[in-house]
């Protein structure tokens, strides 16, 4: 048997709004290894039907697929499970109402960052499926660290000191004529790490709004 693949990037709206209702998302919570209807409704305490339902349309849609049947009696149990490990929801599955850098003009803003890693979702996942049907890995880089600022001025010091360093670098890289080269989108963006934001940190909207005081008439 295969094993699951690590992360399968939803794109479809069906697939999205399969993985979105809750007794689905516990039946794949649960399918990380192959099981039956009859055992998976022992588990979670519902009712077989309900659950032969549901794996049925999370098996239309891709999400689960069949391992095997197995006869006891006059009936056949089909054995499932989860198409992938964990799974997540690519913009593609809103159409025209993801989010694009190109729909947020200013770059220093959430919304353009927001755009530009759900470009990346787009894309990685389109190359990553078409790079698995071939049998092979894509190659990709990740770089992921944490930096504590002492204040603004520091943080964007350090923003432009970074902007620097990769210009020089993608000037000295950057080879347009290469006959065998390949294109890569090279993304870096900054954001508050979310566990250590203080009130200061967070933007207008996240900060907690002052209780407005009734006047007594």
């Amino acid at each position: 048997m295969d094993e699951l693949i690590p992360l399968d990037v939803v794109r479809g709206a069906d697939r999205a709004t399969s993985l979105l209702q809750r007794t689905r998302q516990q039946l794949l919570g649960h399918l990380a290894e192959p099981a039956s209807a009859a055992g998976l409704a022992r588990k979670l305490g519902l009712p077989r039907q309900r659950v032969n339902y549901h794996l049925r349309e999370l098996e239309r849609v891709g999400l689960v697929e069949l391992v095997e049947e197995r006869r006891k009696g006059n009936c056949v149990e089909r054995i499932v499970r989860a198409t992938a490990r964990s799974f997540v929801i690519s913009p593609d599955a809103l159409g025209m109402l993801g989010q694009t850098p190109e729909s947020a003009q200013d770059r220093a803003s959430a919304a353009y960052l927001v755009g530009s890693a759900a470009r990346a979702i787009r894309e990685v996942a389109a190359l990553e499926a078409g790079a698995r049907r071939a049998g092979k890995r894509l190659a990709t880089w990740t770089l992921d660290s944490e930096i504590r600022f002492a204040d603004a001025g520091a943080r964007a010091r350090f923003a432009e000191e970074l902007a620097d360093a990769i210009a020089s670098l993608v000037t000295r890289y950057h080879d347009e004529e290469a006959a065998q080269g390949r294109r890569f989108r090279f993304t870096t963006f900054m954001h508050p790490a979310l566990a250590a934001a203080t009130e200061a940190d967070q933007p207008p909207e996240m900060a907690p709004r002052p209780r407005r005081r009734r006047r007594v008439k």
